[in-house]
Formats: C-alpha cells, sequence, structure tokens
C-alpha cells in the first residue's frame, strides 16, 4: 500500500502548492548544485523535480531500506558511481555454491611438478591360516544376487554339504519306525508313511530354492495320499496301476496349475520341473506300502545303518565304502530275523546304495540347514522305496 492513500503525482502537486503558499519554507531551501538556467540538475542520469517529497514506503527489496534524510536538510548532489562499484548481489544460500576463485597470476610462474598417477596398494599375501576364510574376488565385487553354491564355487569349496549326524539320526528314528510298524500291519506303516511324504515333499521345493510354494507343496503330498489310499484300496497286486496312474493325474493336475500361473515363462517352467518331481516323489515312497513287509522291514534297517554310517568322520570314498558294507551286514541281519534269509544281503545292498543317492542328492548346491532337516532326512528312505519294492518281490 501506498502512504497517505494518494498516488506519488498527487502528493508531488499538493507538496508543491504548499511550498508555494508557505514563503518560509520557500526561503530555507537551497538550491542543488550544478543547476542550469531552468533550475535542474545538469546532464544527470535519473532526473528529479525539485521539492518532490521522497518515496519513503517499502520496497520490492525487502534486505536494503535506503536511509532517508529529513526534508530541508538533504546532502548536496553526488555523481553517480560507476555500476560495477553499485551492483547488488544478494545473499548467497546453501543451495548455490560460490564459484570457484580464479588462479593467482603468480600461481604458475614456477613449473608443477610432473603428473604421476596414483597406484593402489598391492593386497598383502595372505597366510595360509586365514586364506580359506578370505573373500575371493567375485564374493568382494558386490554381486547381491549370488548364490551360496556360486560363492561357495568361487571360494574353491565344495557346494556339496552333507546333512550329518543329526539329520542321518532322524532318517534312522523314522527308518527304524517304518521298519516296526510294516511287521505290525499295512495300515501300521501309512502312519510313518505319510509323515515321510509330507517332509518329501517340503523339501524338494526348498531344495530347488522355491519357498514358500504352499500350492506345489499341497498338490504333492495330496498325491502321495492319493496313491497310498489307491493301494489300500486295489491291494499290492495292482500297485504298478495305481502309483503310475496317480502319477499320471498328479503331472496333468500340476500342469493345469502352471497354466493358471501369471508369471514369466521361466519361472513356470521350475514350478512345473519342481512339482511334478515333488508329486513323482511322494507317489514313488508310497511303494513301501505295496512292497512285502518283509521286505519294508529288512530294507528300513539298511537305510538306518548306511545313513548312520554314511554320516561318520570318514574320508569320501571310504565313507561310501563302508556305508555299503554296514548297509549289507544289516541286510543279512534283519534277512536271518525274518523269512527273507540269505537275501536280505542284496536287499540291504540295494536299499543302502539307494539311500546314499539321495542323501547325495540332498546334499547338492549348497543346501541349507533347513534343507538338511528336511530333504536331507526324508530323501534316503524315498528314493530306497523302488529297491524294497523291486527286491523284495525278487528275494521274499
Amino acid at each position: 500500500m501506498r502512504p497517505y492513500g494518494l498516488p506519488r503525482a498527487a502528493r508531488s502537486r499538493c507538496s508543491r502548492r504548499s511550498q508555494e503558499d508557505d514563503p518560509q519554507i520557500m526561503s530555507n531551501q537551497q538550491p542543488y548544485p550544478h543547476e542550469g538556467n531552468d533550475g535542474y540538475p545538469e546532464q544527470q542520469p535519473y532526473a528529479q523535480e525539485p521539492h518532490t517529497q521522497t518515496w519513503d514506503a517499502q520496497t520490492w527489496d525487502t534486505q536494503h531500506q535506503p536511509v532517508q534524510q529529513p526534508y530541508g536538510q538533504q546532502q548536496p548532489y553526488q555523481a553517480q558511481p560507476q555500476a560495477a562499484d553499485t551492483a547488488y548481489f544478494p545473499p548467497q544460500s546453501g543451495a548455490y555454491p560460490l564459484p570457484p576463485e580464479a588462479p593467482s597470476p603468480t600461481t604458475y610462474a614456477q613449473d608443477p611438478a610432473p603428473y604421476e598417477p596414483v597406484r593402489a596398494p598391492e593386497p598383502a599375501a595372505a597366510s595360509p591360516a586365514s586364506s580359506s576364510a578370505a573373500y575371493s574376488s567375485p564374493t568382494t565385487a558386490g554381486n547381491a544376487r549370488i548364490t551360496d553354491a556360486q560363492r561357495a564355487r568361487a571360494e574353491g569349496r565344495s557346494p556339496i554339504i552333507a546333512p550329518g549326524m543329526q539329520p542321518a539320526a532322524l532318517t534312522a528314528a523314522l527308518a527304524l519306525l517304518m521298519a516296526v510298524a510294516a511287521a505290525v500291519g499295512q495300515y501300521a506303516l501309512v502312519v510313518p508313511l505319510v509323515l515321510l511324504q509330507a517332509v518329501t515333499a517340503a523339501g524338494w521345493f526348498r531344495l530347488n530354492g522355491m519357498w514358500p510354494a504352499r500350492q506345489g507343496i499341497a498338490l504333492a503330498f495330496l498325491g502321495g495320499v492319493t496313491a497310498d489310499i489307491a493301494l489300500l484300496a486295489v491291494g499290492a497286486e495292482h500297485a504298478p496301476a495305481a502309483i503310475l496312474g496317480t502319477l499320471g493325474v498328479w503331472v496333468l493336475l500340476a500342469l493345469v496349475l502352471q497354466l493358471r500361473n501369471r508369471a514369466p515363462a521361466d519361472e513356470r517352467m521350475y514350478g512345473l520341473t519342481a512339482t511334478v518331481t515333488s508329486a513323482a516323489l511322494a507317489v514313488v515312497a508310497a511303494g513301501h506300502l505295496a512292497a512285502a513287509h518283509e521286505a519294508v522291514t529288512v530294507g528300513g534297517v539298511a537305510v538306518a545303518v548306511a545313513v548312520l554310517a554314511r554320516a561318520l568322520p570318514l574320508p569320501g570314498i571310504a565313507s561310501v565304502v563302508v556305508a555299503l558294507l554296514a548297509a549289507t551286514g544289516a541286510g543279512v541281519a534283519a534277512g536271518g530275523m525274518t523269512d527273507v534269509g540269505t537275501g536280505g544281503a542284496l536287499l540291504g545292498l540295494g536299499a543302502g546304495a539307494c539311500a546314499l543317492i539321495g542323501l547325495r542328492v540332498a546334499s547338492y548346491d549348497y543346501p541349507s540347514r533347513f534343507v538338511h532337516m528336511t530333504a536331507g532326512v526324508a530323501l534316503p528312505l524315498t528314493a530306497a522305496a523302488p529297491a524294497v519294492y523291486l527286491i523284495g518281490r525278487a528275494v521274499a
């Protein structure tokens, strides 16, 4: 707002009339220096009318307010300085840094030092004790998507890690439980068999890096349960038809499930492969229910002894040989207590070899602790089911 509520021109006219009417004011005023004949300053860049009231309101520049002199005590007119001396630079804020200062002319008076490239310090040679714990170049490169198996290979370690003694003890306990249940009856064998099929379905998906996959795990587990029901319904005489029929139906269901999936093609292929394989393993585990109960007893004892012997701290080849010999001896001992007889040696050797294969599958690709406690427990018994069924029919 302008002061007094009047425009500047109107206030100037009012002020001029009041000065003409008052002779005292006119007598006290001093003429400006360098005035011409007409009373105005000569050759001034910004001409001002004499006796004009000064504008003292707030301007757009809120930081610089000139000090106004009282009327009648104005300073003599001075020549305008150059524009370079009166240039107004606004205060600098933190958002815009100041421009770099120009180098002094004396800076280049001396010859600059020759340029020497900075060399990275050479890494110190790692001691033999710390070389195994240090990471290699692929790990220090910062690849966040590198898997544990790739890291193990890059560091020179084997991605094959055996489950150990604790999963082997759980496998032995489950195998002995199945051996005892098979001696009791076919329906008693269903309880540990269903537990084996559930752990197999969950462990296979986790072994392939797919977790959580509730639909695939539930579908594979239901396939194993359906195979158990079909075997109980048709009997051991039609066991191959029941197992193959259930497997065919579940492959079709897995295809339908993956067709409804909106994931990329690669992920759908991985999911289809894992689901079909898990369902096939759960259905194949039902072979224990189709085999003779004496063969299941001998095979369970052989698997239990084989996994325990494989978990002993022995060299690789020696551990495998000791596990196979232990499984053969356990088959002979269990066959002598049943009607299998000397055929228990072949049955024990076959069941032990299949158990070691399943144990090796569960140890591949740098598995985690969860894989060891699921796939490492279930796969030795699941892989031994075909040997127990086939060899059991031949020797029993």
